[in-house]
């Protein structure tokens, strides 16, 4: 049997988490990239203006086709990608091909591009899981073009979107008087607020291993926090492409884009810049961590040493005397007057404790 499956049966790969090592290393965007379809398509299409809202929920995509050019705008989300069905609906809505390859891509960097009269913005929604306490990421793809925002998502069961969604519903509300630039600004505020929500969860899960290598530092310690620093590689990895992402949104001259709209651009990156300035500093504390976790383990080991080398001190004098008198000559002083046995026990004793005192007196232990 390999070593490999020893330590797969003795659980260290759980342990030290070499698996999600494989899952972040491993990236090559020069591989075309397999995407599985999706079982099942959720197209829910919201086409609104500040008057009327039109909402419709299907499992087929040729239901939102017939929004182009309402006069409204128009929000389709559609969760769960097909091959067909992407290229239908971009083909549709005047989506460059190269577009249509990166939303079925996978692994891709945050970015954003501006092609032919659309603006494409990709990137990641973060969520954190509580079971195995890691980051999980959803790769999101928006499409604005006049009058309308797309949305492709991986996922059907979860996004970050809820809040939009309620906000769409309400008349009165800025989201509904607005033009369909201020909903993909709505949509990337979202993203970017959920990611405090996981970088809070990543704090938590900071502060416990921090307490747990100041109480109790072992191996697992160490191993929880590799498994920590793995996961904020994920958070920095998805955080800091989106900084530029937000900038590139906000220096455009696309006509998509309006002039009151920018402000509003820039309070995402001021946030987007907060949460990248807050991953690096978690990112400093685990490297500080690390440190204290082999500052303990050395004084740990200090300890050790400094106890065998007392003992060994204090034993030495009993050594010495107990080979003396046990030596093959004839003639050894007190070696056969009747007190000689005791005297040799009391100096066995005596410097040992002698020697102690002198150490306590130093301040050695």
């Amino acid at each position: 049997m390999k070593s490999s499956r020893y330590l797969r049966l003795l659980g260290l790969p759980l342990l030290f988490g070499t698996q999600r090592t494989k899952q972040i290393l491993h990236v090559n965007p020069t591989i075309i990239p397999y995407r599985e379809e999706a079982n099942v398509v959720n197209v829910m299409v919201y086409d609104y203006d500040g008057e009327t809202l039109n909402e419709q929920k299907s499992n087929e995509v040729e239901e939102c086709l017939y929004f182009k050019g309402s006069g409204h705008i128009s929000w389709i989300n559609i969760d769960g990608l097909r091959k067909s069905d992407v290229e239908k609906v971009c083909n549709h809505y005047g989506v460059h091909p190269l577009l249509v390859e990166d939303i079925l891509s996978i692994n891709q960097r945050p970015k954003m591009d501006e092609v032919e009269g659309v603006l494409f913005c990709l990137l990641n929604m973060l969520y954190y899981n509580t079971n195995s306490n890691t980051v999980e990421t959803e790769q999101i793809s928006i499409v604005l073009g006049k009058d309308f925002v797309i949305s492709f998502q991986e996922d059907a069961r979860r996004d970050v979107f809820d809040p939009v969604r309620t906000k769409i519903k309400l008349a009165k509300s800025q989201l509904r008087q607005r033009s369909a630039d201020y909903l993909l600004y709505t949509l990337l505020d979202m993203i970017v607020d959920n990611y405090f929500v996981v970088m809070e969860k990543l704090s938590e899960q900071i502060e416990l291993i921090e307490e747990e290598v100041i109480r109790r530092s072992n191996t697992r310690t160490l191993a929880r926090i590799n498994q920590q620093r793995k996961e904020l590689i994920i958070l920095k990895r998805n955080i800091a492409p989106v900084r530029d992402l937000v900038n590139a949104v906000i220096r455009s001259e696309s006509d998509l884009l309006e002039d009151k709209t920018t402000k509003y651009f820039k309070d995402v990156y001021d946030h987007i810049v907060q949460a990248y300035d807050l991953s690096e500093n978690y990112r400093d504390i685990m490297m500080s961590m690390q440190d204290l976790y082999i500052n303990n383990v050395n004084l740990k080991m200090n300890e050790v040493m400094k106890v065998m080398a007392i003992v060994t001190c204090v034993l030495a004098p009993a050594t010495v005397i107990g080979g003396i008198f046990g030596m093959n000559f004839d003639v050894i002083p007190y070696a056969h007057h009747k007190w000689g046995f005791y005297f040799a026990v009391g100096s066995m004793l005596f410097f040992p404790l002698w020697m102690l005192w002198i150490f306590k007196k130093r301040g050695w232990f």
